[in-house]
Formats: C-alpha cells, structure tokens, sequence
C-alpha cells in the first residue's frame, strides 16, 4: 500500500514542521511521500523530496487540505491512502505507517483511521481528542463515528466516492461531516490508541473565530447532512449543551451569532443520510442528535 502524507501549515511553526517531516522520514516500509500546503504564507527551506503548494491566501482548513489530496492526482489517487498531520506534531513512533498499512490492509471496510494524540510532556491525551462519546479510556481502540483532523490516515477510495472536506466550513467540523458521507457510503472508521500522534496541549478556543464558526459549522452540519427531522433534535441538543456550559457573554453572543449564520447562508449540496446510517451511528455509540 502506497501511501502519502498532507501537511498543511501557515509557516510560523518552521522547527516544528522540520521535526514533523524528519519523524515521517523515519517511518519504516516505503518511503511516505510528503505534500506541504502553505495556506497564505511562504514556506520555509524543506528537505529534498518534499512536494510542496503555496497558496496566496488562507483559504482555511478543509479547502487547505484538499489542496494537498489534489497535488496526489486527483481525489488522491497516486497514493493508496493519505495521512494528514498537524505540522506542530510529530510521530514519535517508526512503526505508524506500517501500522496505517496493516489496518486497512486487514479491513476492506475501513476508510479512516483517527490516532491518538499526546502530549509531548506528560503523555496524556485530552477527552477531547477521544473522538467517541465514552471517552475516559483514551487507550481503548474502538469503532468511531467521527475523526481527528490533524492525526488521521483516509484511504483515497473514500475522497473518490464521496469527495473531499468541505471547503466552505473553514475551520471546525469538516471532519464529522467527511465522517457522516463516508459512513453513508459504507465505509467504517477506527480510533487506534496505538498510533501516537504526539501534539502540545491546547485549547480550541484559542482561535478568535472558534465560537461563531463552531455554532455556524454545528448549523451546517445538520443541513447538509441528517434526514430533516433529525435537524431540529440535533441543533436543539446542542443549544441546551452550550447554554449549560455557560459560556461568558462576548463567547455567547458569538455562538449565537453564528447560529444565526448557519441558518442564512448557503452550506453546499444537502444529501442527508440514510436512516440505516443513522442506526449505525446509534449502534457505535452516537447517534445523529448529540
């Protein structure tokens, strides 16, 4: 199995990035072909054999990463399967790739594998990182419904029947919503706690744009993707999570704001799902409303 990694970075992390690309060179079996997007920034010097696409504007995450597949051919297809890594990460195993290799090489129905990401200090990894609603054992490779961007390998065949990350999100949930069209089409998804991506503690917040984008994204995501029913039962949940949270007030008017957002302005094609997707999101342990 061929495979390929998409590094995606706005060129203020150089060291990190030049450790991230020394520990995929490291990884044992082929050689792992390396494509680095530079989303509204110039890259730095690189080392030899690495591909790379500067983008004259931040286009966002999603877009930026689709950026990457492409530069694979199209929807990827010079490679089997594709990793997409956070350039502030690093693989502190040589085994990951063959590991990626063997996984998809053992299940046919397997699409996406999401790692496990740890702190570089203390080895431990946030619960929100565990991408399942039980999500106290991080060590505990389980089915999933959803992945992690920036620690993840997809199989080529998924971008080519169901595309690619929604470009329009920008920033937050493009990866549930992959995950949803992906498992609508059949394929499965896998949280492995053995493939280590190790990545410095943070919060999402730290983005200025976190609370409208993830309220307008959460509205998106519906309205793309669930029967309309669901629509109602899902966004309704998840008012009353982040009300309960009780966020402060500017956090809160932002939210809101991008609600609001999400429901007046065009989110792309509306395919929903099937309802036996909507049973096997339930039998893995999240159903379509939380």
């Amino acid at each position: 199995m061929k495979l390929g990694a998409v590094v995606l970075t706005m060129g203020n992390r150089p060291v990190e990035l030049l450790a991230l690309l020394d520990s995929v060179a490291r990884q044992k079996g082929d050689p792992v072909e390396v494509v680095v997007v530079g989303n509204g920034a110039p890259l730095p010097s690189l080392p030899p054999g690495v591909r790379t696409v500067e983008l004259p504007e931040n286009v966002g995450i999603p877009a930026g990463r689709n950026v990457g597949i492409e530069a694979f051919g199209a929807n990827g297809t010079e490679v089997d399967a594709l990793l997409f890594l956070d350039d502030d990460g690093l693989l502190p195993r040589e085994d990951t790739a063959e590991l990626v290799r063997e996984a998809f090489a053992a299940d046919r129905e397997l699409g996406i594998i999401s790692f496990r990401i740890a702190d570089p200090e203390t080895g431990g990894t946030q619960r929100r990182h565990v991408p399942r609603l039980r999500a106290a054992d991080p060590m505990r490779s389980s089915r999933v419904t959803t992945f992690l961007g920036g620690a993840n390998a997809a199989r080529t065949a998924v971008f080519a029947q169901v595309g690619g990350l929604p470009d329009v999100f920008f920033y937050a949930h493009e990866e549930t919503d992959l995950a949803w069209r992906a498992l609508n089409a059949g394929w499965m998804i896998d949280y492995r706690a053995d493939m280590v991506l190790e990545h410095p503690k943070t919060a999402p917040s730290r983005h200025a744009v976190y609370h409208r984008m993830v309220a307008r994204n959460r509205v998106w995501l519906a309205r793309r993707n669930l029967p309309a029913l669901l629509v109602p039962l899902y966004l309704g949940t998840w008012i009353l999570l982040t009300l309960a949270r009780r966020p402060s007030g500017p956090a809160l008017r932002a939210w809101l704001g991008g609600f609001r957002e999400g429901w007046s302005t065009p989110c792309g094609p509306r395919r929903p799902m099937k309802w036996r997707t909507v049973w096997r999101l339930t039998r893995l342990g999240r159903p379509p409303v939380i």
